[in-house]
């Protein structure tokens, strides 16, 4: 039972939703990232908006988190590009 309340627990805490656009292994990849960063951003927020964290260091960790992103995003392109057969 404490299983399944887990279970439970992470799906409503963690909501991942499917992808509807045109599917390719990058732009799937890349819908996951961005609801993982999605998902942080919003803990961050939350994080500030109750004191927990600074706005400059919500700032900061969200800064990180874009650049990562956006290193994904270019990365999974030039994955999409390549020829090499």
């Amino acid at each position: 039972m404490d299983n399944d309340n887990q279970i439970d627990k992470n799906n409503f805490l963690y909501q991942r939703y499917r992808y509807l656009g045109k599917y390719t292994p990058q732009n799937l990849l890349f819908n996951a990232n961005l609801q993982e960063f999605s998902e942080r951003v919003c803990h961050l927020s939350n994080l500030q908006t109750s004191g927990k964290i600074s706005s400059q260091k919500c700032y900061e960790e969200i800064e990180l988190l874009w650049q990562q992103l956006t290193q994904s995003f270019k990365a999974l392109i030039s994955d999409e590009f390549d020829v090499t057969e």
